[in-house]
This record gives structure tokens, sequence and C-alpha cells, in this order.
């Protein structure tokens, strides 16, 4: 019954005419493989992949896992005065916000440190330098989602996307006039052009933002009805590591501690000593804003803190080749998938649903399970740090889930407990859609027709 149910909606939804449909349900008391519509299929699976990701890093790395930040100097310290050079090391932590930059300066100024007559330094050199995705597109690199990749970066808020700033737009009181501009953090390392008129009453804001390559102006154009709440855009910033150095700088200037020197990029020389160091919340915690938002910065530092931490280099290549290590030793051996990013904005990734219903079943068995599912969006939650993605979706279903969409491409896979109270898990994938925005419709239509199938 549930065989006929779905393929007569795959077959008579107008949003599927000519897109490709994938499916596998799984009971998850046994693994067991009930329905599958091209389930062996290869598929785009947008930020279906961070399922991948965050099983991979609770695997590797362990949910009590902590990042860095550390604080070296390479000099001696008399008189409260080092005299000599002072190093920022940044270790990949994506959870760093603008105060706790001032808080590890005012750390090492409890220590004793006021002056300094050499340099302040900046070293990022834990990842490697290339800092966007393999196949990231150029129309993403302006906004946060495709934001550069940096061991020492900061983040606008506790949503923690890293290496962007917010920028609010704030309509005028008349048609007519131009709207003015909040940015957050505030900082110079940004330089805003506003064009954006203030329209008449009612209607929806038309705003268009493009940050130059290879420079941090950014250009805002378009309307915003006079009557309407502030927008918002979160754009990323070009080299992250400087934008996070600056507030670093800013932190010291604030603290009133001086140096004669130039901050500038350098590795930590080996004749140095580290001072402090600065820990981030544990994985189980960063996972949350990782999966329930779909943070695909925190995606791609796990996959370079991987390949960091057990071969050596934090590098994508690197970092994949441990996401592929961890899979198989989860039980999903990854012959059949190519893996491109930790993220998922990579159009050249590919999974199939049966792969990822399948991940979905062995991750029960593991002692990490309960962070890995307390992380997945839950459908139709009020509190937003609980529903993430699915704050607004399938009001009505028990569905824990991770949602996925980038170009021509929608999907959902996840764990669902029917109207008859049995455990379900499903995998979903739409590809080549016209509109995808039109995708999560029709995903959680078929998570329903599912729902009140009896599963004998």
């Amino acid at each position: 019954m549930l065989a006929k149910h779905l393929e007569a909606f795959i077959a008579n939804h107008g949003t599927l005419d000519g897109a490709l449909t994938g499916v596998s349900i799984r009971l998850a008391s046994s693994g067991e493989l009930w329905y599958g519509h091209h389930h062996q299929t290869r598929f785009r699976p947008a930020s279906n992949m961070k399922l991948l990701t965050a099983a991979a890093a609770l695997e590797k790395l362990g949910e009590d896992y902590r990042f860095s930040t550390e604080v070296w100097v390479n000099g001696t310290v008399e008189n409260n005065s080092l005299d000599g050079d002072l190093y920022v090391k940044g270790k990949g932590d994506p959870t760093l916000l603008p105060q706790d930059l001032s808080s590890i300066v005012e750390s090492i100024q409890e220590q004793g440190i006021h002056s300094i007559t050499g340099n302040l330094y900046v070293d990022d050199t834990w990842y490697d330098d290339v800092r966007l995705s393999p196949d990231l597109t150029w129309s993403d690199e302006t906004f946060y989602y495709g934001a550069q990749i940096s061991a020492f970066t900061i983040s606008p808020t506790t949503d923690f996307d890293t290496g962007s700033v917010c920028i609010e737009i704030v309509p005028g009181k008349a048609p007519g006039e131009l709207t003015s501009m909040i940015i957050q953090p505030e900082t110079n390392y940004v330089e805003i052009v506003n064009q954006v008129i203030t329209a008449g009453p009612g209607g929806e804001a038309d705003i268009i933002s493009e940050r130059v390559h290879g420079g941090n102006v950014v250009y805002i154009n378009g309307t915003i009805p006079a009557d309407s709440e502030p927008a918002k855009e979160w754009i990323a910033v070009w080299d992250p590591t400087l934008y996070a150095f600056d507030f670093f700088k800013q932190a010291w200037k604030r603290a009133d501690i001086h140096w004669t020197g130039q901050g500038q990029s350098a590795q930590v020389p080996s004749t140095a000593r580290l001072i402090y160091t600065n820990k981030s919340m544990p994985l189980s915690k960063i996972l949350i804003p990782f999966m329930k938002l779909s943070n695909n910065g925190i995606g791609d530092i796990l996959v370079k803190e991987m390949g960091r931490q057990f071969l050596g280099e934090g590098s994508w290549d690197k970092g994949l080749e441990v996401v592929h290590e961890a899979l198989t030793d989860i039980g999903v051996p990854t012959e059949s998938i190519i893996i491109r990013d930790g993220s998922g904005i990579s159009h050249a990734t590919s999974i199939s649903p049966d792969f990822l219903s399948m991940l979905l079943y062995q991750v029960q068995d593991k002692p990490w399970y309960d962070v890995f599912l307390h992380s997945l969006p839950v459908a139709g939650h009020k509190d937003r740090m609980t529903a993430g993605t699915l704050q607004e979706r399938m009001e009505k279903l028990d569905v824990k889930a991770k949602t996925g969409t980038i170009f021509g491409v929608s999907t959902l896979s996840g764990y669902l407990r029917t109207k008859s109270n049995q455990a379900i898990i499903f995998s979903l994938m739409l590809n080549y859609l016209m509109d995808e925005e039109a995708g999560p419709d029709v995903l959680d239509e078929m998570v329903q027709i599912i729902s009140e199938h009896e599963f004998d």
C-alpha cells in the first residue's frame, strides 16, 4: 500500500515533473529496507551531507572535544612588559565571538603583561590556506553560507556563522529616503556602500547584496517599505583571519595595553612559550547550531579539524579521508559515495538515499547517538534552537530530521514515529527541481504519507 501511494504521488505531482526523486525507508528496529525508489542512485544531498560530518566528528573527535585558541610569547616579561613578540594562534574554534577575544586579552593582562616592545602576530597555520570549499560557486561567496574557512575566525552572533558580518537595513521614515545600516559586530573592516531606498508602505523588501571579490566593500541595493521591519543580510568577509585579528587588536587597545610594533601574520616560532589557552564549548553543544541551523562553516571546520588531528594536515582532502574512515567504522562503507566538503554546498557531492538511511540506522548503536539525535531539527517545535530549519514544518508529525537545500535540490533525512507509534528511518531526495523552494512542501507531503502507513 505504501509503495502504491508513494509511486502515485511521485508520478502525479507537478513539481516532480522532470526531476529525480529518491526514497529509502527502513524500520528503525531492524534496518530492513521497507521501500525504495531510486534508492541506490546517487543524488546531490545538499545539507544532508552534514549527517555524515556530524557522525564522523562524534566517532573520531568525541562529544567532549573542544577547540583551542592559544596565546604564545617569544621573549621575556619584566616589570609588566613583554620584551618580545606575542602570538595568538587559532586552532579552528568556530564559536569565538568578539567578546571572547576581549576576555582572552583580559586574561593575558591578569598575567602581568601591560605593554609589549615587539609585535602582535596572528598564526592561522593550523589549517591550510585554501579558504573556499572546492566546488563553491562564485555567487555564494558573498554570503555567510559561503564564508571562507580559517583556523582563526569569529562570528557576529551565537548562530556562529564564522567569518561573516550581520548588516541590518533600517527603512527611512518616508518614501525616497536612504535607509540606514547597522553592522554587527561593529567594525571598520567591512565598508558598506548603501544604495537601498525607502519605498512606500506595503509590499516586501527587494534587496540585493554583493561583496566585491578580493575585498571587503559590500554594495547593497534595492528598496524596503517604510513600514516594514528592518531587513538583515549576513555577508561573508574577505580573509576572516585578518577580520578576527582586527578585533583582537581592538581588544588590546581597549585594555590599554601598548605595543610598539605592528600587527602581522606569522607562525609561532619554536622558541615561543604558551601562556594561555581558551577552550570552546564541547562538540556536543557545537552540533546544535551546526545541525539545527545548518551551519556550513562549522561543517567545513570539523572536516579540517579531523584532518589536522588524525593525519596532521588541516585540509579538505585529509579531513575527508578521516570522514571516509569514520563512516566505514560506523558500518556504512563509502565506496559508493562522492563527498567533497563537510557542509553539502558542493554540487559534486553525491550520496544515495540508501546510504543515508543506513547511516541513520547504524548510528543508533553508538554511545554518542543521543547527542547526534538531539542535534537534529525537531519538526514544528516553537523554540528555534530546538526546531532549527524545521520550525515551520510538519507541526503535527513526530519528526527529527536534517534538511538540505541548494539550487535545484531539496532533501530530508531522519527519524519518524508514525501515527501508529512505529519508528521509521527515511531519506527523501529531490534533484533537478525547477523550483527548489517548492521542494520542502513536497517532502513534507511524502512524510505525511509515510506516517499514515502501517508497517506490519
